[in-house]
Order: C-alpha cells, then structure tokens, then sequence
C-alpha cells in the first residue's frame, strides 16, 4: 500500500508560481511511475505530468509544456510539481497518482494509476 498527501496549493495571481508536493508513504515508492492530474469543476480530470520511477523519463501535457516542471527525490519520498507563469484556466484540484510498471504509452490515462492522493486546490487568479 502507498498512502499520498499532496501540499502546496493555494491562491496565486495570473503570471505567478506556485509548488506542489506529493509525500509518500509505504513500501516501494521509489519503484512507482507518478503522475499529476487535475479536474477543474464540471470538467474530466485530465494528465498534467508524469515520472518515471527514477526521475529519468517524464512527461507533459501540451498545456503545461515548458511552464510545469515534475521532479522527484526517492531519497524523501517525495514528488514536485513546479508551476510557473500560472494562468486561470491552470484552476482546478490537483492530484497525484501512483502506478507501477506504467507503461509510457499510457502514462496519461487515470485508470493505469493504483493509489490516489485527496488533492490540492490551485486557484489563479486574473
């Protein structure tokens, strides 16, 4: 089992920054591919960026490209999720996810992810 607590969310301006945290507890953290997601009221939760187990490879949604930076310290249990040049419709809930042996192919879709934080709230503002 791995338990996660996402930290970090807030209210910030349009153009501002902010960092999520994603702390981890159980066995094994280190082996497991982890993913952001978001979910914005009446919409889809939708891929945000993903790791690989050891910070090799990641990945982006093109609506972040070059604005989020995921990053992860194996050694803390810990994965980040650096937002930068935030805009409005960047609002939503955040979470992270937990998957093992995530293939890359499928690293943006939920159901491949076994273990869920309860988010965190970003709010821009305009």
């Amino acid at each position: 089992q791995v338990q996660l607590v996402e930290s970090g969310g807030g209210l910030v301006q349009a153009g501002g920054s902010l960092r999520l945290s994603c702390a981890a507890s159980g066995r094994a953290f280190s082996s497991y591919t982890v993913a952001w997601f978001r979910q914005a009221p009446g919409k889809e939760r939708e891929f945000v960026a993903a790791i690989s187990w050891n910070g090799g490879n990641t990945y982006y949604a093109d609506s972040v490209k070059g604005r989020f930076t995921i990053s992860r310290d194996n050694a803390k249990n810990t994965v980040y999720l650096q937002m930068n040049s935030l805009k409005p419709e960047d609002t939503a809930v955040y979470y992270c996810a937990a998957g093992d042996s995530v293939h890359s192919s499928v690293v943006v879709t939920p159901t491949m992810y076994d273990y869920w934080g309860q988010g965190t709230q970003v709010t821009v503002s305009s």
